[in-house]
């Protein structure tokens, strides 16, 4: 068997083994376990709590990196889980204005009731972005499964109308996402672009080669030829070499589009953009919910399970 292949393998069972939920909630729930596997998720995580995260968000900008804060969650069950999580958001936006920190943050819908109501989302959606606004704090929605991919869009319509401070995430790998984005562009705030890593059915979506990432650059050469505020968030640094060359086609000012990197990955070659003069920002993520993350991180790159078990042997 190729080594592709054995890759392609690791990673999908890696992702199985994410949405698993007895086995998350196994290690969450055992102490040593959980202290032992969270070794390997500090190298992509801001920490357990937002005070953590801050301080490396700080550090960052202190490089010229801009940076998004993600507190991580998803799927609420309750009403008070969703008021809980909206809450936190709150405090993000807050301490981003009270600590002047160069930085957005970012939240999925269903984090924040989208599963249990749209319209209890709705309502906790306008709290943080109202919150937000007083210091002019970009709010990304981020993209989750393809069953979820309507009430998202619908949401975030809807909730840009009063604040333009929002922003939606786009998954290139979807087939609809050719239909998504030819609407989504008549809107004014940020597309951050993105492959995509969630499964879906049989014929929704690309498997990551060649195709995929010529309509990845696709969309990023739309976007830039229309002037419309984007993130290109990649870690594939071909497709960031050749999106170098549209912004150069194109002029693009600087404050239309920013290259984004998650945290603890491959961000020496962010450095390399930013210091080429491009804007960067890094992606942190933080709370106790970082196994899903961990298995994800590890599955985009299945050998990067060698680097994890390195990090909870030290």
């Amino acid at each position: 068997m190729k080594e592709q292949e054995l890759l392609l393998m690791g990673a999908e069972a890696l992702r199985k083994i994410a949405m698993n939920t007895e086995a998350k909630e196994f290690i969450l729930s055992n102490d040593m376990l959980y202290k032992t596997i969270k070794k390997a998720a500090d190298r992509y995580i801001g920490g357990e709590t937002l005070e953590e995260t801050i301080i490396k968000v700080i550090n960052q900008n202190k490089q010229d990196f801009k940076c998004s804060i993600e507190f991580m969650g998803e799927n609420t069950l309750t009403e008070k889980e969703a008021n809980e999580a909206t809450n936190e958001f709150i405090t993000i936006a807050k301490q981003i204005k009270k600590l002047n920190l160069n930085s957005t943050f970012s939240l999925d819908l269903s984090h924040i009731g989208l599963a249990i109501s749209k319209d209890l989302c709705l309502n906790n959606l306008t709290e943080i972005c109202q919150e937000a606004a007083k210091n002019n704090t970009e709010v990304t929605i981020s993209a989750e499964g393809v069953e979820r991919t309507d009430a998202i869009i619908e949401t975030y319509k809807t909730i840009s109308k009063t604040y333009p401070n929002v922003s939606i995430t786009l998954q290139a790998y979807l087939h609809r996402s050719a239909d998504d984005f030819k609407d989504l562009i008549q809107e004014n705030g940020r597309i951050r672009m993105v492959k995509g890593a969630f499964e879906t059915p049989k014929n929704l979506s690309l498997p990551r080669g060649k195709e995929l990432d010529e309509r990845y650059l696709n969309f990023v050469d739309q976007l830039l030829s229309q002037n419309h505020t984007c993130s290109i968030a990649t870690h594939h640094q071909e497709i960031q070499q050749e999106a170098v060359k549209l912004i150069q086609k194109y002029s693009t000012n600087p404050e239309i589009y920013e290259f984004e990197s998650l945290y603890g990955i491959q961000t020496e070659q962010l450095t390399d953009l930013k210091n080429q003069g491009h804007p960067a920002k890094l992606y942190f993520v933080y709370g106790k919910e970082w196994y899903l993350y961990l298995c994800n991180r590890i599955a985009e790159y299945p050998l990067n399970l060698f680097r994890a078990l390195n990090d909870i042997a030290n």
